[in-house]
């Protein structure tokens, strides 16, 4: 078994035994800054009635309207250019336009365009072996008997190394054990997805340059395109990761899909080569069941000659060249690539029998006002919009004084007011477990929740805060809105929103349950606090949830079953309670005791 496998084995195990420390095996260093809201946006797109650009604004409300209410989606930003101005922009609330959003592997097409650009240098070919290119990297011996494995394989999904996105965990030099990994078949036959791929793409550019991918592209592709705020991560050895870490905002994201769409010409100036751009969006492999093909780092699309740069749970940019649009999505879907319901809902609101019209449609006030309506509505939450029900979530109801409800949680609050619990076991995170693992930020443990209420000063919100490690964590919450807070632990900073709901248990005792989305990723998550007596019932769960987190670790466990110390165990039913297990790993419940000072009985 590979050391990534028994890597990612051990850091399950480690969760699963509610250890905290040590479960990456990676070198953390602090990246994620906080969105620069001062730096001013440059080069915006021109806003247009969709009617100018010969598209009816019935046609976008019935989209919007299906995105939202689909259980299987939760958009958080959707935007439509055509002929080159943006004629729908929405957020969905608590999400805000203006700040960026995590974009998971859409950034590999970005990836691409550098590739693009090396070779019309002269610095790189296609057909160049990957092994040449990294020599004191790889192990002689086994470079004997390696089959040649090409930068087209690596563009095209088919190089058959094994070394994958598990491997992130297992050590620092992600390089070195990609180029000494085992190579599967024969390269250049058979499409196997590997985010990998693309990172040993990123270091080839460093490798020919002596620059990262994104210093790079910066004056050849960001600062033309006017594209400043943005942020790409770097793996422990300081190369640009490609295939996923960059944070960018939904407008700049269509820039690129509209470059693209411009055969790579911005404002008269050829930015990427016209003839690889023709190439990369043609196809050049066989994809997985259900898709439409892959070129370099980019999926085909079902309309004619249409190409889309994809991202898991939702980061998309779609063109459709006989269109002359783009359609940018950021979401946080429970469903990964290519064959989902969200990108279904766009192919049936265009699909291939229909035409935009060439010419400006006659205006239509009354449906554009309904659009814009719509989008507001959405842009500022249910409240506003009562009849639509997005993202599988259910309705929730605003608060006030005035509220049956309202003296019950104040009564509470009141009575929580400068207490303190203890946590056992002191293994949960505020972090979601994909952004822990993704930006290997992984948790210390939350060891106390205290709260703080002052109804006099403040009666419209409260404070719960938290010790993680030796950090300390403060939200502000109302029942009311969504307020958004900053959360820095271990020198990385997030955008969360977070919003509180008093409900009741089984047995009437009282629960605050807190909605948080991280509104920078495409993860959200709920903590429900249950209060009995003096102890505090604290159950964790987060969406895209435990489902689509067990689907991507199904293979692992498979692997598990192979380990002596494993094997016995999980044969007959042990496997269901593995799953079991992890799953309560996944959604985790602990309990929290009063500290000593706060021995006196909360009243409820």
């Amino acid at each position: 078994m590979a050391k990534e496998q028994l890597a990612v084995i051990e850091m399950i195990t480690n969760m699963i035994l509610g250890k905290t420390n040590g479960v990456s095996k990676g070198d953390f260093t602090p990246q994620k800054i906080p969105f620069p809201e001062n730096l001013p946006y440059e080069q915006a797109f021109l806003r247009a009635t969709p009617e100018s650009q010969g598209v009816s604004s019935e046609k976008l409300i019935h989209l919007l309207s299906n995105l939202s209410a689909s259980p299987y989606t939760d958009m958080h930003h959707f935007l439509v250019l055509r002929h080159g101005n943006v004629i729908c922009d929405c957020s969905f609330a608590p999400y805000r336009s203006g700040i960026w959003h995590i974009s998971h592997s859409m950034c590999k097409s970005i990836t691409s365009m550098a590739i693009g650009l090396l070779i019309d240098e002269g610095k790189l070919s296609l057909d160049e072996n990957i092994y040449n290119i990294f020599p004191g990297k790889v192990n002689p011996l086994i470079k004997i008997f390696r089959p040649e494995v090409t930068v087209r394989h690596l563009l095209t999904m088919t190089s058959g190394v094994t070394f994958n996105e598990s491997g992130i965990v297992s050590g620092n030099d992600w390089l070195e054990s990609y180029l000494n990994a085992p190579v599967t078949g024969k390269p250049g036959t058979e499409f196997q997805y590997n985010s990998l791929n693309t990172y040993v793409l990123s270091a080839i550019v460093s490798a020919k340059t002596e620059m990262t991918l994104e210093e790079y592209l910066r004056p050849r592709l960001f600062e033309p395109l006017g594209i400043t705020r943005y942020l790409w991560e770097t793996c422990p050895k300081g190369i640009t990761k490609g295939g996923w870490g960059l944070f960018i905002c939904p407008e700049d994201m269509a820039k690129l899909g509209q470059l693209y769409l411009n055969h790579g010409i911005w404002h008269e100036k050829q930015i990427i080569p016209a003839d690889w751009i023709r190439e990369s969006t043609t196809k050049q492999v066989d994809s997985i069941e259900g898709t439409y093909g892959y070129g370099y780092q980019i999926w085909m699309e079902n309309r004619l000659n249409s190409f889309e740069f994809n991202g898991m749970l939702g980061q998309n940019v779609i063109v459709y060249p006989d269109l002359d649009m783009v359609i940018v999505t950021c979401a946080g879907n429970n469903e990964l690539f290519q064959n989902n319901v969200m990108l279904d809902l766009i192919r049936d609101a265009f699909p291939q029998e229909y035409q935009a019209s060439e010419y400006a449609l006659p205006e239509n006030p009354a449906e554009y006002h309904k659009l814009t309506h719509l989008v507001h509505s959405l842009s500022h939450g249910p409240s506003c919009m009562p009849q639509i029900r997005r993202g599988g979530w259910a309705k929730k109801s605003g608060y006030s004084r005035s509220h049956a409800i309202y003296p019950k949680y104040v009564r509470l609050l009141k009575d929580l007011d400068g207490k303190c619990y203890n946590i056992n076991p002191a293994s949960v995170g505020l972090f979601p477990l994909i952004i822990q693992v993704f930006h290997n930020n992984m948790t210390n443990g939350i060891r106390q929740i205290s709260f703080q209420y002052d109804k006099i000063n403040c009666p419209d919100k409260f404070y719960i805060h938290f010790l993680e490690g030796e950090e300390h964590c403060t939200l502000t919450v109302s029942f009311d809105r969504y307020i958004d807070n900053l959360i820095t632990l271990h020198g990385e900073t997030y955008l969360v929103a977070v919003k509180c709901e008093y409900t009741t248990d089984a047995d009437h005792a009282p629960v605050l349950v807190l909605d948080m989305v991280y509104l920078e990723e495409a993860m959200s998550r709920k903590l429900y606090l249950h209060f009995k007596s003096n102890e505090l019932m604290a159950h964790w769960s987060e969406s895209p949830g435990k489902e689509l987190i067990l689907e991507g670790l199904s293979s692992i466990t498979g692997e598990m079953t192979k380990l002596p110390l494993y094997g016995r165990f999980l044969e007959g039913s042990g496997m269901q309670f593995l799953e079991h297990i992890m799953a309560d790993t996944i959604e985790p419940t602990v309990h929290g005791t009063l500290a000593e000072s706060d021995t006196e009985d909360v009243d409820i």
